[in-house]
């Protein structure tokens, strides 16, 4: 029999029955596992990238003409593509594998995963920093190579232009994947250019995003654009990799992810 709470969350009242929800007991205790400590390493991170995000931004422009257009915009796209098919990676290992219980990793990186199963919507009540910092902190590396490159090698800019177009494009869509990923669980209030890139698939829509909300979310994990979804589940891409590991190591994939519903 369901119930449905004053949140307007149905909820299965048998005992062994999954449950979802802001009112759900393992949502309230992973939410309550946000820490101070991470607090400040995610605003460390975020303006650390933003920094380095602009920065690098500048070095691009100012040499704007050192490669053909063709190229440049073939860099581009790739960049974009690079970062649904990474978001789809990241996604996949931390729904699939691993436990809020593992050091270090657990509560600060695999945490929010389980979370947003139980409760799809609580990504829509963090605040910018929050959204965000984990993917920016994973920017800062490659962008500061790239920066690195244009400081010190001026004169062999020609070579590695297309390539620090590609870290650019990459980086910024890595940063962007869970922003774009709050709007696809955001159905009021978002901007109109927000839902027209939706609308013009050119950034995750939230009908595509819904398949993946289909318990035991096996599938369509990439949420930057969702571009890949489709090919990839074709191909049976996740399932020979989960195949795979649990022939392995003999571990079965999501079994943290589910525990936490109960």
């Amino acid at each position: 029999m369901a119930e449905e709470d004053p949140n307007g969350n149905k909820e299965n009242t048998s005992d062994n029955s999954p449950r979802w929800g802001p009112n759900n007991e393992g949502a309230k205790t992973l939410k309550n596992l946000y820490t101070k400590e991470k607090r400040i390493q995610e605003l460390i991170s975020f303006y650390t990238c933003v920094v380095l995000l602009l920065w690098h931004f500048y070095y691009i422009l100012n040499n704007l003409y050192s490669s053909s257009f063709g190229y440049t915009f073939f860099a581009l796209f790739l960049g974009i593509l690079s970062a649904d098919f990474a978001s789809g990676v990241v996604h996949w290992a931390a729904d699939s594998w691993g436990s809020v219980d593992l050091p270090i990793v657990g509560k600060a990186f695999i945490r929010p995963f389980r979370e947003h199963h139980i409760d799809p919507t609580a990504i829509t009540r963090h605040d910018m920093i929050e959204t965000n910092a984990d993917n920016f902190m994973l920017a800062i590396l490659p962008v500061s190579v790239c920066i690195y490159l244009f400081h010190f090698r001026p004169g062999d800019v020609s070579s590695f232009y297309n390539f620090s177009v590609y870290v650019w494009f990459f980086m910024l869509f890595v940063c962007m994947t869970n922003q774009i990923h709050k709007w696809s669980h955001t159905y009021f209030g978002l901007p109109a250019w927000v839902t027209t890139l939706q609308n013009l698939k050119l950034i995750l829509p939230k009908q595509h995003h819904r398949i993946h909300h289909v318990s035991p979310h096996e599938t369509y994990f990439c949420i930057t654009t969702g571009w890949l979804n489709w090919p990839l589940e074709k191909i049976r891409f996740w399932t020979a990799l989960e195949h795979c590991i649990t022939a392995v190591t003999g571990v079965e994939p999501r079994t943290d992810d589910m525990k936490w519903t109960k």
